[in-house]
């Protein structure tokens, strides 16, 4: 009964000391303190006894336990979630990224930016096959009328040599007679020359203009074009980035098809202006070229204006010797 009173206050105070204590892996085996009082004599020699075998805690890893103890934040959360989502959203975007899906899901101001350059890049095509069709009968025309009327020798002889056949000739050809019938009785032919002249650069401007129908439609499409797709660009881009925001994510399958429709509206800009320009510069050489075979031909026409003129004072000089 001694040592049971001994061995009480010791256990009781461990007992009040354990909960204050950090958790161990190992519980160690607790002996019997030694009492200074002998103890009673044991009736029989009882077999020594083993020591209990240490209890080990099932090791924990500290991973997990931080994981544990650690408070799941938001930005986790959505890490997790996007981290989770990326693959699908991933092969979604890659497989509608294609030019029709993304002009069918672009902003309504992005796709009629679209709409207008892919209009404007027809509208240049239809002129140059125009422009390419008309330039190939005019030129044509006119270095056959030239060839005919090379060794005429009155503005009666190649008008009857060119025909009925509607050319810029023939009308240069027509202002010359007509001045020369509203002239008659005039004998200075200085002044019928100037006047001929002078219907001569009016034909020739008309002319040009109107070979340089459609050029300016040429010049403003190729002007303008990348800078409206520029404006489609940066309309997308500023709807990608709200909707960004609005996301709260900047996972890259996320902001990359609206990013692709924008710079689709500048292909589409720079598509329209390139052929624009370089057909333009294109017609411009060509019509040149057809100015001057409209020159040559009003000087063709000024010099059988010359030849009618001297041979009519000519003959009316020779009629007065005769009398």
């Amino acid at each position: 009964m001694l040592a049971l009173a001994t061995l009480s206050p010791s256990f009781a105070q461990q007992r009040t000391t354990a909960p204050q204590q950090a958790p161990v892996q190992q519980v160690p085996v607790q002996q019997a303190p030694v009492s200074s009082q002998p103890a009673a004599p044991a009736p029989m020699a009882a077999a020594p006894q083993m020591p209990a075998a240490p209890v080990q805690a099932a090791p924990v890893p500290a991973t997990s336990a931080a994981m544990q103890s650690a408070p799941a934040t938001p930005d986790a959360v959505a890490l997790a979630s996007d981290a989770g989502r990326t693959p699908k959203s991933t092969v979604t975007a890659l497989r509608e990224l294609s030019p029709w899906s993304m002009f069918m899901s672009a902003d309504i101001v992005v796709k009629a930016v679209m709409i207008g350059l892919a209009f404007a890049s027809l509208v240049t095509w239809t002129v140059f096959i125009a422009k390419m069709i008309e330039f190939s009968i005019v030129q044509g025309k006119l270095r056959s009328a030239l060839r005919k009327i090379k060794d005429s020798r009155s503005l009666a002889e190649a008008q009857f040599a060119l025909g009925a056949k509607g050319s810029v000739l023939s009308a240069l050809l027509a202002a010359a007679m007509n001045e020369a019938r509203l002239s008659a009785g005039i004998s200075s032919d200085d002044g019928i020359k100037e006047r001929a002249a002078l219907s001569f650069a009016e034909i020739v401007r008309a002319e040009g203009r109107r070979i340089r129908t459609g050029m300016g439609l040429l010049a403003t499409i190729g002007a303008t074009s990348p800078f409206v797709g520029l404006f489609g660009t940066v309309w997308g881009i500023m709807n990608s980035f709200i909707g960004i925001s609005k996301s709260q994510t900047t996972n890259l399958a996320v902001v990359a098809p609206g990013i692709a429709e924008a710079l689709l509206a500048t292909a589409i800009g720079l598509v329209a202006a390139i052929p624009a320009v370089i057909i333009y510069n294109h017609f411009a050489r060509v019509t040149r070229g057809y100015l001057e075979l409209v020159s040559r031909s009003s000087g063709a026409a000024a010099r059988l204006l010359s030849r009618d003129l001297d041979r009519s004072h000519g003959s009316t000089h020779s009629r007065a010797a005769a009398e």
